[in-house]
């Protein structure tokens, strides 16, 4: 009898968790129609995104998304699609400049590589040495061992630095060296591990001030963006803009005005996704700033044990992430992030093909992943790292439908006879998750929510739900006890 019992809550308990499980999955948008075109038929690609990004903006209330795809070694399509401000109506166009965040970190290695080639520096010279006026803070941990491939690449052992103050474009702002003083200061031994780092890029940031003797984003401008046809890409913010950047929104949906940062190099540039197109272009044939060698260099990984990053790509070379598809190519790709942004570019330099992705949400990774997942499945990669988001989410939703599960075999134990078991444990469990779920709510950043925004919330619910449960559960015989001497 009682193997009998246990296996009909087993059935009754997997019944429930393939029921919730097909409504998380609905609910957030798992499952999805993948449409199936020739490799050759840009038109048909195209309309099939066309139909499929309103589902996809509307699911991940994603304001406006900017494209730009690359075929064959050419731009073959741009388009941008929802607003660039909700409040006012303004709609995001092609013309529109966004800030690509950490994207620019891929732009700015083309610039130290720019004077590599040159000869003006050394990849392995400590960068102390090319830093006349500007002394790094001092720790345990050896200076000399800061050198630009190190920098390069997040193996310095510098930390991520301040990312979260922001400055409205006309505020009064530190300076870089200001910044730098307060947040240069290694954490670990250099070379020992990735750590990535927006701190070490400004510092090459810096670098390149002091060997050129000019402003970091004039030089870039003239002898990287110009020249590799980035015709609208700045590394600084200006009110003549036209169109204006777009007002970027939240994982709340709450409205983050334009903004700035003193620094520039780890995240500071203003680009269309054109522009970032034309970037991708430059490594793919011959181009007016950087041998093929360089670009090769730049495509070494530098290190393969990458943290978090390792679940979705390979390794790091110099400003790049890395990862070997299915079929055997190499891809080369950066994502960017920051407060009410979210961007993308994947590129594979052999066949030619690239595709570009630019929003004002930052609620957009689980978005961009199925932007890629469409594109990588009609160029026959099959797939790309950025997937695993994807699969993430189905992860994340089959957590939520097992407490889901669990929550109503629990309620309904309350209506059988059986005494309930561990009831001061289950008190204990259930203010635990009550305060876990409050101090996560209450959180500026948490890395689950912000991967996965419509997920994280029906596992935050179904933790909730499971807590009140478990909590109602343990009091049950006491209220049944008051109940019966309220009727006495």
């Amino acid at each position: 009898m009682k193997g009998s019992t246990g296996c009909r809550r087993w059935f009754w308990f997997l019944i429930l968790s393939l029921g919730f499980f097909l409504l998380v999955a609905v609910k957030t948008g798992s499952v999805q129609w993948s449409g199936r075109i020739r490799r050759d038929d840009v038109d048909g690609f195209v309309l099939h995104l066309e139909e499929l990004l309103p589902i996809l903006m509307k699911k991940h209330q994603i304001p406006g998304v900017s494209l730009a795809l690359v075929q064959d070694g050419r731009i073959v399509w741009t388009e941008a699609f929802g607003y660039a401000d909700l409040q006012n109506g303004r709609r995001l166009t092609v013309e529109t400049p966004l800030r690509v965040q950490s994207i620019s970190k891929s732009v700015t290695a083309w610039g130290v590589f720019s004077l590599y080639e040159q000869g003006l520096i050394d990849l392995d010279t400590p960068v102390a040495a090319y830093l006349k006026n500007f002394s790094l803070p001092k720790s345990g941990f050896p200076l000399e061992e800061i050198t630009v491939r190190r920098l390069l690449s997040h193996r310095a052992g510098l930390p991520l630095g301040d990312v979260f103050t922001i400055y409205s474009p006309t505020a009064e702002m530190p300076s870089l060296q200001e910044k730098l003083t307060q947040e240069a200061t290694l954490v670990r031994h250099p070379g020992t591990a990735f750590s990535y780092s927006n701190t070490g890029y400004n510092l090459l940031e810096l670098l390149i001030e002091e060997l050129t003797g000019r402003d970091f984003a004039e030089y870039m401008e003239t002898e990287i963006l110009r020249p590799l046809g980035m015709e609208d890409a700045s590394f600084t913010w200006s009110a003549s803009m036209a169109p204006a950047p777009p007002t970027g929104y939240a994982l709340d949906g709450r409205p983050v005005p334009v903004y700035v940062y003193p620094e520039k190099a780890s995240g500071g540039l203003f680009a269309t996704a054109e522009d970032i197109a034309r970037f991708l272009l430059a490594s793919m044939g011959e181009n007016p700033v950087l041998s093929q060698d360089s670009i090769d260099l730049m495509y070494t990984p530098m290190s393969d044990k990458i943290g978090l990053y390792g679940l979705v790509f390979d390794a790091y070379g110099f400003g790049h992430y890395l990862e070997t598809l299915p079929n055997g190519a190499l891809s080369v790709s950066h994502g960017g992030q920051g407060s009410g942004i979210m961007t993308h570019f994947q590129a594979v330099p052999e066949t030619g093909d690239g595709l570009v992705i630019l929003t004002n949400s930052q609620r957009s990774w689980p978005f961009i992943a199925c932007l890629l997942r469409e594109w990588a499945r009609w160029r026959g990669f099959p797939s790309v790292g950025m997937e695993k988001i994807l699969w993430g989410g189905w992860g994340l939703a089959g957590m939520a439908s097992l407490i889901l599960a669990q929550s109503a075999m629990l309620l309904a134990q309350l209506f059988t006879s059986k005494p309930i078991r561990y009831r001061w444990l289950r008190v204990l469990a259930a203010l635990s998750l009550f305060v876990l779920l409050f101090w996560s709510a209450n959180q500026e950043y948490l890395f689950l929510r912000s991967v996965f925004p419509i997920h994280s919330v029906w596992l935050g619910g179904a933790a909730l739900v499971f807590a009140a449960v478990l909590l109602v559960s343990a009091l049950w015989p006491f209220v049944k006890k008051v109940r019966r001497n309220l009727h006495v």
